[in-house]
């Protein structure tokens, strides 16, 4: 046998115990897996961070988009400190009033980072981005116009809902925007 045959037939089987190696240490990565995911808490962790509606605003960002933007006071009730922004571990849903069912068919984010500490308040907005023709100011029908817009966007949420999955942690944010179809319209 010549040295290049020799190399070759180690190699070969190398590579084959490699492969050997790789299928049974997946197999060990997935059983892990599967074990850790059956570990972690099967409820969200909820009410430890109340949270009540403040108000909201309709925003201009230019002629053809608006945001909505809906604020509220976060009360934490922990002995931790919590942050929160946008990210791969945040999700924000609403809750449809209709059925209790979650929905995402509306972009929703955070206007900022939040940071709440233990035992303290803090202020969170989330933010609506949809297009939108603003009506020129002399437009008699622009109140009408701006209130539509609004009830659009939240005719049918009952409650915005936050679930940061890094740290297993569900926050509903409870509506109040029912006030704002009661307003009365502004006379020009």
């Amino acid at each position: 046998m010549s040295w290049k045959d020799a190399l070759w037939v180690v190699g070969s089987a190398g590579a084959a115990f490699l492969a050997i190696s790789f299928v049974t240490g997946n197999r060990s990565l997935l059983s892990i897996r599967k074990r850790t995911s059956r570990e972690r808490p099967a409820i969200w962790n909820q009410g430890s961070i109340r949270a009540g509606y403040i108000g909201s605003q309709l925003r201009e960002i230019d002629k053809t988009r608006a945001s909505l933007v809906i604020s509220y006071d976060l009360e934490n009730n922990t002995d931790s400190d919590v942050g929160l922004s946008d990210g791969p571990h945040l999700v924000i849903l609403s809750r449809m009033k209709s059925d209790g069912s979650y929905s995402q068919d509306q972009p929703i984010r955070l206007s900022y980072p939040v940071f709440l500490p233990a035992r303290q308040h803090a202020r969170l907005a989330l933010e609506i981005t949809q297009p939108f023709n603003w009506p020129p100011d002399a437009d008699s029908g622009s109140i009408e116009k701006l209130r539509n817009f609004v009830e659009q966007r939240l005719r049918n949420v009952g409650a915005f809902v936050l679930f940061d999955e890094a740290d297993h942690r569900q926050l509903e944010l409870p509506s109040g925007w029912e006030q704002l179809q009661e307003m009365p319209e502004e006379s020009h």
